[in-house]
Formats: C-alpha cells, sequence, structure tokens
C-alpha cells in the first residue's frame, strides 16, 4: 500500500489543534519537529530534572501521511479550518512507498565490534564470530543497539576492567545491555534500573534469551535503591547524570568505579 506524506510549517500556537484536525481528517499519522531541526538554531523541548524547560519550538514543521487515494488538498485544508488556521496554508507532498517496515527497521542495525572478543549483535544476524562472546538483543522500544558511542564506551571500559566476581549497577539500563556484558565478562551480579517500563520490558526480555539469571531490572528509583555495586555504569544524558552523580557515588562500594558517558542531548536511535 503506498502512502502520501504531507508536510506544513506552523507557528507554536497551532501544533496540537493541526494534529488533532489531521488525524480527524483522515491522516494515519502525525509527527512534529522543530522546524530548524537539522540547523544549528535547533533546540531540545524537555529539559532534565531540576533544569527549567525551553517550552515548545516557535515554529515546527507537522508532517502527516494519508493513503495514497486520498483527497489530500481538501483533507488538508478542512484540518487547517478546524485549527483555526489559514486553509490556503502551504504545503509539501512527497509519495512514500510501501515496503516491509519490520526488515528497513532491522536493516539499520548491524552486528557491532565492540573489542576482539565482544560484539553486539542483533536477533536477525548470525554472530560474526563463533568464538567471541555475543551480546543477543533485540532492543524493541529501548535504548541500547551498541551503536551510540556512549553504550560503545562503557561496553569497552567493562571488557577492559572487569577482572570477574564484581557487582555491577547499570543505571537508566534501557535494553539492559551494559548489565548483561557485565555478567557475560565475569561479574557475579548485576542490576538494571530505568523509569521506562517498555525499557524494563526488553531488558528482561534480552537478558532471558541470554539466560543471565543473575540480573534483576527494576523501576525502583536510585534513591530508594538499597543496593550496593563496585561498578556503576552509566549511558545517559548529561543533564540527568549530573543531577544523580551524588546519589550514585553513595550507591558505590569502597574503592568501586563510576564510569559514565554523557549524551548531550537525548539520543536519536
Amino acid at each position: 500500500m503506498a502512502w502520501i506524506s504531507v508536510a506544513l510549517t506552523v507557528d507554536a500556537g497551532g501544533i496540537e489543534a493541526l494534529s488533532d484536525a489531521l488525524l480527524e481528517a483522515g491522516a494515519v499519522s502525525v509527527e512534529v519537529i522543530d522546524a530548524h531541526a537539522g540547523t544549528a538554531q535547533e533546540r531540545a523541548w524537555y529539559a532534565g530534572p531540576g533544569e527549567p524547560g525551553p517550552g515548545p519550538w516557535e515554529r515546527s514543521r507537522v508532517s502527516a501521511l494519508f493513503d495514497a487515494h486520498a483527497d489530500v488538498a481538501a483533507s488538508v485544508a478542512a484540518a487547517l479550518r478546524a485549527a483555526g488556521l489559514d486553509p490556503a496554508c502551504a504545503f509539501d507532498i512527497e509519495p512514500v512507498a510501501d515496503q516491509d517496515w519490520v526488515r528497513a527497521t532491522q536493516s539499520q542495525f548491524q552486528p557491532v565490534r565492540v573489542s576482539p572478543r565482544l560484539w553486539v549483535v542483533p536477533t536477525w544476524h548470525t554472530p560474526p564470530d563463533p568464538g567471541a562472546i555475543s551480546l543477543i538483543i533485540d532492543p524493541g522500544l529501548a535504548f541500547g543497539t551498541g551503536t551510540h558511542p556512549t553504550t560503545r564506551l562503557c561496553l569497552a571500559w567493562l571488557d577492559a576492567n572487569l577482572r570477574g566476581g564484581e557487582s555491577v549497577l547499570d543505571y537508566g539500563c534501557g535494553s539492559g545491555i551494559l548489565a548483561i556484558a557485565a555478567v557475560k565478562l565475569g561479574a557475579a551480579h548485576a542490576a538494571g534500573v530505568d523509569v521506562d517500563p517498555a525499557a524494563l520490558l526488553a531488558a528482561r526480555l534480552v537478558a532471558r534469551r541470554a539466560s543471565s539469571r543473575s540480573i534483576a531490572f527494576s523501576r525502583t528509583s536510585l534513591a530508594l535503591c538499597s543496593s550496593t555495586a563496585r561498578t556503576i555504569n552509566s549511558a545517559i544524558t548529561a543533564l540527568l547524570l549530573r543531577s544523580e552523580k551524588a546519589a550514585l557515588n553513595i550507591r558505590l562500594t569502597l574503592s568501586g568505579t563510576l564510569k559514565l558517558t554523557m549524551a548531550m542531548a537525548p539520543p536519536r536511535l
């Protein structure tokens, strides 16, 4: 089935009303991004904990997906009127060919070699090196595919520094990739913490596939977490790490190691 993508730029006040109106007019999906995305003027909408939020973008690019047989011009004009906007507002149209979207998504993720003995391998690929340690993952909606630099840095550090028998805390665990890697590299126990239920679901599935029973995943907040660890790994945004660094240090055992890799903005998968 083929589709038509319609995109137009609107001021902040019209985003929500127009998005709802486009769906009412027959769009199957609506996406809103910063009109300056990909330029030096692009900025985040949300801030980290304790930071004042910058608020909505001044101008947003709203894209809607319609069936290829839809009367797009009439639908968009109706949506603009319903949203209280100028129905003559200019918009761009682009055809979207149908394809196997699952395979298209999977094609973005290839096996990643972290070190001579450690690989991250999506479930739909065969491990390239049968003699290496392969982390077989299907991240689902969770962050942690092994492709982001922060994840690779933490994995490389674990590979180089774990000696066996450690306890490891993976803070902001996402797919659970760091906790699972730690156990496969010799840690006696690992714990993963995340606030996202979808991430915890993905992490538990990945751990089950890896037969890693010495890992506990929890949504427990760090402030309430009573466990300590000799090694703490975290690969999340810089703002969140700054706000939680003191609490993370409290969870370290004497002579433990805190390994942080910071993304300066929310990661894009």
